[in-house]
């Protein structure tokens, strides 16, 4: 099925959920709706379900309007943070519910497949109840998994998850996903999750839809300063910085011999990834001393605030790295990695993929 949405904007008394913006979502494919909370992606997800609708614009299914048309008589699965079950109904019977609507032949095994990829498979004799809400989300998704519809909307479906059962099942729900032909709407405030995922990418804030297409062009030519801040994790490092006749001037720090696109003299801000900063210098790279005011360890990366001329820049380092508070430190990065935007915060300049830096 194509889902089309024309115009559409939603307003609440004098507040405006969702401001006018238009999306297909790919068919058979995955699009992440990527945003902190309050972006809009609750509210965009009812109005594809038909919970909700639209202050104006248009709904379409394969071409034709679903305005009107009661969520009952549209074949949608949902999975939102608030999870529901039956429960009267064993695990293992809340997962076959669809099938047995649908009069399937191999309801055992499918249930069993999606049990053993959820984790759950030891739980199939008992109530939802006597589950944690971890446990009681999975079954939620594998009933949606099960119920194979054309449109399945997942609301921040593994919020409830421990971080290593998060890892697991996303790796799990991408194989799932790319087998089925459903088009997959899933909601996150993670970038990192959206990355995974991949796919397409629609980033929201404020109820705006602010750039939407393949996952990975969306995170490497972020079209605005707000799409960046929304597709960073840890946030993007941003210096403010001024074009001079040599290149661009960093606001009390070195010039970067690049071409803005912008005239003399204009305002521009500077980002740059915290994973293009380095502690060990390369050919061509600008160097930048520092002290160091904070250095956090998470998994196998470890993240180093670091106090410099132009501001507190924050360093991805893969490995495990230790370093004393305060000390003085250098880190350095390859003008290639830059990336540019205006003053009115759109995009000017994006680093070239595959540059090796």
């Amino acid at each position: 099925m194509q889902l089309t949405l024309e115009g559409i904007h939603k307003k609440v008394g004098p507040q405006t959920w969702l401001y006018d913006m238009s999306i297909a979502p790919r068919s058979g494919a995955v699009t992440v709706l990527l945003g902190a909370t309050q972006a809009g992606k609750t509210s965009l997800m009812r109005v594809m379900a038909g919970l909700d609708v639209p202050s104006g614009g248009r709904v379409l299914v394969d071409g034709k309007s679903v305005l009107g048309v009661p969520v009952r008589a549209r074949n949608v699965a949902m999975v939102y943070q608030q999870f529901i079950n039956y429960p009267s109904l064993t695990v293992y019977d809340n997962i076959a519910s669809p099938l047995k609507l649908r009069r399937e032949t191999n309801i055992d095994q499918r249930v069993r497949e999606l049990a053993d990829k959820l984790h759950i498979e030891m739980f199939l004799d008992r109530l939802p109840a006597e589950l944690s809400g971890g446990q009681q989300q999975r079954v939620a998704l594998a009933r949606a998994l099960a119920k194979g519809a054309p449109l399945m909307l997942l609301d921040e479906p593994l919020v409830n998850l421990d971080y290593k059962l998060r890892e697991e099942l996303r790796d799990e729900l991408t194989a799932l996903f790319a087998a089925g032909d459903s088009t997959v709407i899933y909601a996150t405030t993670e970038p990192g999750e959206a990355l995974l995922l991949g796919g397409y990418t629609a980033v929201l804030d404020g109820g705006e839809l602010l750039q939407y297409g393949p996952t990975s062009e969306v995170f490497h030519k972020p079209a605005s300063l707000r799409v960046a801040r929304a597709f960073s994790d840890p946030p993007m490092n941003l210096m403010g910085a001024m074009v001079g006749a040599d290149g661009v001037q960093l606001d009390g720090g070195p010039l970067l011999a690049l071409n803005a696109v912008a005239p003399s003299k204009s305002k521009l801000t500077v980002g740059l990834r915290a994973s293009a900063l380095r502690v060990s210098e390369r050919p061509g790279d600008i160097a930048l001393p520092g002290k160091v005011e904070l250095t956090e360890i998470s998994g196998s990366d470890t993240f180093v605030h670091v106090h410099t001329l132009v501001g507190e820049l924050v360093a991805q380092l893969t490995g495990v790295h230790y370093f004393e508070l305060g000390a003085l430190v250098t880190v350095y990065f390859h003008p290639s990695q830059v990336y540019l935007f205006g003053a009115d915060g759109m995009l000017l300049l994006a680093p070239v993929r595959g540059g090796g830096h």
